[in-house]
């Protein structure tokens, strides 16, 4: 548990089957820091507070490529969404959650993220652990 008693956990992204590779690609994923509530829904109030160590790497073939911060912004379905930000300043290159608010974060669940190039990409969640 944090200091605010929120339970900070460690997600891991894999992407999902999909077209031409039906087994998954095992190329693109993510790893990153949320606060879930007993849900897995990411808790703003909490984030709010401990916004500072919810990091993301973004990962190629297992290996980091990029690291940045998990951030939740204006815009998208129900005003505002949650994005992997890698450069502070800019959206260009932001990577934006498909309805991540709306999503459970549990081992086995499907999520989905809009890449910098604007690809909507599928991911599996493989592992939720304390951070």
């Amino acid at each position: 548990m944090s200091e605010t008693g929120v339970a900070m956990r460690k997600i891991t992204l894999e992407e999902a089957r999909a077209k031409g590779a039906p087994s998954g690609p095992a190329v693109h994923g993510y790893e990153f820091v949320a606060p879930l509530d007993s849900e897995g829904l990411i808790n703003l109030d909490a984030w709010k507070k401990e916004r500072v160590r919810c990091f993301v790497h973004r990962l190629e073939r297992g290996q980091i490529v990029e690291r940045g911060l998990l951030v939740h912004r204006p815009g998208g379905a129900g005003g505002a969404n949650w994005a992997f930000d890698y450069e502070a300043g800019t959206t260009e290159d932001e990577e934006v959650g498909w309805r991540f608010a709306d999503h459970a974060f549990k081992p086995g669940e499907y999520v989905s993220v809009r890449d910098d190039d604007g690809e909507l990409r599928t991911f599996r969640v493989s592992t939720v652990a304390p951070a």
